[in-house]
């Protein structure tokens, strides 16, 4: 599988001045030709709330090109990269595609699938729709987050290539789904998951918790 980059994005913290208030938050990406991809990111790229983003599970983050038709469609705007402050623009796949700890070639870097992405109410603000932010979590289309297994130059023209697929159970998409709407209905699912060794730390944390809830009641 191989899926090209529609555009390479990177962005500093900066205020934005939203209509109902000003903020610090580095969504606000701009495109660029290339960058050197570290362990914590793109060179030129930063996180604003360090306390609920980034981290070198979420090194690099990732959403589908083809779910802007369906957002521009439902919502009657157009919507400009990176509207929902990816690093990276992906043609050709979805949630649907993605495997938790599946492994790219991306540029001269190597990068693993961790998660899901767990959006924020900044991706309402930075857009201008008020509901968007409910849509992405109710539809699971939240794109996915990269550790970075192996350093390098990435290039717009570089492209995302699989080398290797660990497990077929669970697709972003699925882990988005029990994650975000799971609750107590799978318990089995949810405890197998945890089991994926390449899942965000973050993520196996919030799973053990459930599970050892549910086990009390």
């Amino acid at each position: 599988m191989e899926a090209a980059i529609v555009q390479l994005n990177v962005g500093m913290p900066k205020e934005q001045n939203w209509r109902e208030r000003r903020d610090i938050s580095a969504i606000g990406k701009i495109p660029i030709e290339e960058a050197m991809l570290w362990k914590h990111g793109f060179d030129g790229d930063g996180i604003a709330d360090t306390k609920h983003h980034g981290g070198p599970d979420r090194a690099v983050c990732l959403y589908p090109f083809d779910h802007y038709s369906r957002w521009e469609k439902e919502y009657g705007t157009k919507l400009k990269l990176p509207a929902f402050g990816e690093n990276i623009t992906v043609a050709g796949i979805t949630e649907n595609d993605l495997y938790i700890g599946d492994v790219f070639q991306l540029g001269d870097a190597v990068v693993e699938i961790t998660q899901g992405r767990v959006p924020c109410s900044t991706i309402s603000r930075h857009n201008g729709i008020d509901t968007l932010l409910n849509r992405v979590f109710e539809t699971c289309l939240t794109g996915c987050f990269f550790r970075v297994r192996e350093e390098g130059i990435v290039r717009k023209t570089s492209g995302l290539k699989l080398i290797s697929r660990v497990q077929k159970e669970f697709s972003v998409y699925r882990a988005n789904q029990l994650m975000l709407h799971g609750h107590g209905h799978e318990p089995a699912a949810i405890a197998e998951l945890v089991q994926v060794e390449s899942l965000a730390d973050e993520w196996k944390r919030q799973i053990s918790k459930r599970v050892t809830r549910w086990t009390k009641t």
